[in-house]
């Protein structure tokens, strides 16, 4: 089983791939049986997807601290 940091990765991935096929080839908010298909809000969805992925991340990547005494 993958650890929790390898799915993050994965679902990062797939949602870049998602966001660049998006891009690729835009397309524009519809209506359909009283329902909105928005797909800029869909893009804004996508994206935050991402930034949340990248600060799981970087929570998960070692750190150092540094410190001085004073005397």
């Amino acid at each position: 089983m993958s650890s929790d940091v390898e799915q993050i990765r994965t679902i990062k991935s797939q949602t870049l791939a998602i966001i660049a096929e998006l891009t690729a080839n835009p397309k524009p908010t519809y209506y359909i049986d009283g329902q909105t298909v928005s797909w800029n809000a869909y893009l804004a969805r996508l994206q935050a997807t991402v930034d949340w992925c990248e600060r799981k991340l970087a929570g998960e990547e070692p750190f150092e601290i540094r410190s001085q005494g004073i005397t």
